[in-house]
C-alpha cells in the first residue's frame, strides 16, 4: 500500500488507519551475533507477558530502557561494562518488541513495566535509557521510580515529536498527523487531549546526562537542547559526532562517559555518608 494516499481521505479515516499502523513496529528486532553471548547470559523472566532480563549478582541494580523497533540486547556494551564494575545491569523487551508479544503499550504501560522492575529489582541506582526509551524512563522517574541518575541517548523531550516523527518517516502530511493525534488521545487516553504537554519532559528530581549525535536521523539532535532545558542546572551535555542514531548505542567512548556519570552519583552518595558521619562524631 502506497501510505501516501492516506493524505487524500478526509482526516477521520486517515487518523485510524494511521493509529493502527502506529500501534506495530512492523519489525521486531533480532538478537545480533555481537549481542548473543551477553544475551544468553541473563536471567530472563515472563512478568505479566514482557520478557525480562537481570544480569549480575543483584546488588546496585541499573535500569536499561530501550527504543523503537529495539530490544534489551541492544545494551549489551554496556551491560558488559556495568557488570565489570560490580552493578546489575536490568532491562525488558518492551510489548511487540524483541522477545515480547503484543502491541506496543503507552508511556503509562512502560511506566507499570518499569515500576514492577523496581519493586523487585530496585530502587535502580541510575537509569540509562535511548530513544523512544527516554520519554519512558523519565515519566517513569518523575512518577516516583527512584533513580540516582538518568541517561539520556537519543531522546527527545516533546512528547509530540513521536507523532511528528512517524508521519515524517511515512510521508504524512499535517491532516493525517492531526487525525492520529485525535486518535491515539481517545484510542489510549479517553479522548485527554492534554497528553501532549502532561508527557512531555519537565523539570526532574534527577541529575540527567543527555548524549546526541550531530548525524542523528531519527531524533532531531533540537531535541537536545529541549531536553536540556526542561532539567536546568540538573542537566549536563554530551555532543558525539558521526555516530548516527544507532551506532551511539555501542561507542566505546558513550558507553564510558555514561556510567562514569552514574559512578559520579555513587561516589557523591558515599562522600555525603561519610560526611554525615564525620558530623556526627
Amino acid at each position: 500500500m502506497n501510505l501516501r494516499l492516506l493524505n487524500l481521505l478526509p482526516a477521520g479515516i486517515a487518523g485510524r488507519i494511521a493509529f493502527e499502523l502506529w500501534q506495530r513496529p512492523f519489525k521486531r528486532g533480532q538478537v545480533r551475533e555481537s549481542e548473543r553471548e551477553i544475551h544468553q547470559a541473563a536471567r530472563v523472566e515472563v512478568i505479566d507477558g514482557v520478557v525480562t532480563y537481570a544480569w549480575g549478582d543483584g546488588e546496585r541494580p541499573i535500569l536499561l530502557v530501550h527504543g523503537w523497533r529495539s530490544r534489551a540486547s541492544r545494551f549489551h556494551g554496556f551491560v558488559t561494562r556495568l557488570l565489570d564494575l560490580g552493578y546489575s545491569p536490568i532491562s525488558y523487551d518492551a510489548p511487540g518488541h524483541g522477545d515480547s508479544p503484543g502491541r506496543v503499550a503507552t508511556i503509562v504501560g512502560h511506566q507499570h513495566i518499569i515500576q514492577g522492575l523496581e519493586n523487585r529489582h530496585g530502587p535502580f541506582e541510575g537509569v540509562i535509557a535511548h530513544s523512544l526509551g527516554v520519554p519512558f524512563a523519565l515519566y517513569a522517574v518523575r512518577e516516583g521510580v527512584a533513580a540516582g541518575r538518568v541517561v539520556a541517548i537519543s531522546g527527545f523531550a516533546r512528547f509530540d515529536y513521536l507523532v511528528d516523527a512517524f508521519c515524517r518517516a511515512l510521508g504524512l502530511g499535517p491532516k493525517v498527523n492531526q487525525g492520529l493525534r485525535r486518535s491515539i488521545e481517545r484510542g489510549y487516553f479517553g479522548g485527554d487531549d492534554q497528553i501532549w504537554t502532561r508527557f512531555s519532559a519537565t523539570a526532574g528530581e534527577v541529575d540527567l546526562l543527555v548524549i546526541h549525535n550531530d548525524e542523528d536521523d531519527v531524533v532531531d539532535p533540537g531535541q537536545a537542547p529541549l531536553l536540556l532545558a526542561a532539567y536546568g542546572p540538573r542537566a549536563h551535555f554530551l555532543q558525539t559526532n558521526g555516530l548516527g542514531h544507532r551506532r551511539i548505542l555501542v561507542d566505546p567512548e558513550v558507553i564510558t562517559e555514561a556510567v562514569a556519570f552514574l559512578q559520579d552519583q555513587a561516589g557523591r552518595r558515599e562522600s555525603d555518608v561519610a560526611e554525615r558521619l564525620d558530623l556526627g562524631a
